[in-house]
């Protein structure tokens, strides 16, 4: 594994932290949670600008926003309470498979 994915893997993990305080912020009215949330979103994206200097960005957003989805949505259902039915569950598992496609078998990822 390159450091390209290393720093892709902060960049979302620093997304899917920054998201799960979105909501707690409300509206940006309260300080702690806000500061979490832009924080987070900051350190996202400069991870990422690291990460597209080798990987493609078709391919970094793929992997970013298939995984930062399915991150979320198991925070959200885990602390947040959020149901999750069957189609979501597919759905989550569709785009694990895709990610995983991407990585393993195409010639784009820079690897």
């Amino acid at each position: 594994m390159s450091i390209s994915y290393l720093y892709l893997a902060l960049a979302i993990v620093c997304e899917v932290i920054a998201t799960s305080f979105l909501k707690s912020a409300e509206g940006f009215t309260r300080l702690w949670p806000s500061l979490i949330t832009a924080t987070g979103y900051a350190l996202a994206f400069f991870f990422l600008s690291l990460t597209l200097r080798t990987v493609p960005t078709g391919v970094a957003y793929a992997i970013w926003s298939g995984a930062g989805i399915v991150l979320v949505s198991a925070i959200a259902w885990f602390w947040q309470g959020q149901t999750l039915d069957a189609a979501a569950l597919i759905g989550m598992g569709l785009i694990i498979a895709g990610v995983l496609v991407i990585q393993l078998f195409s010639s784009s990822t820079g690897h």
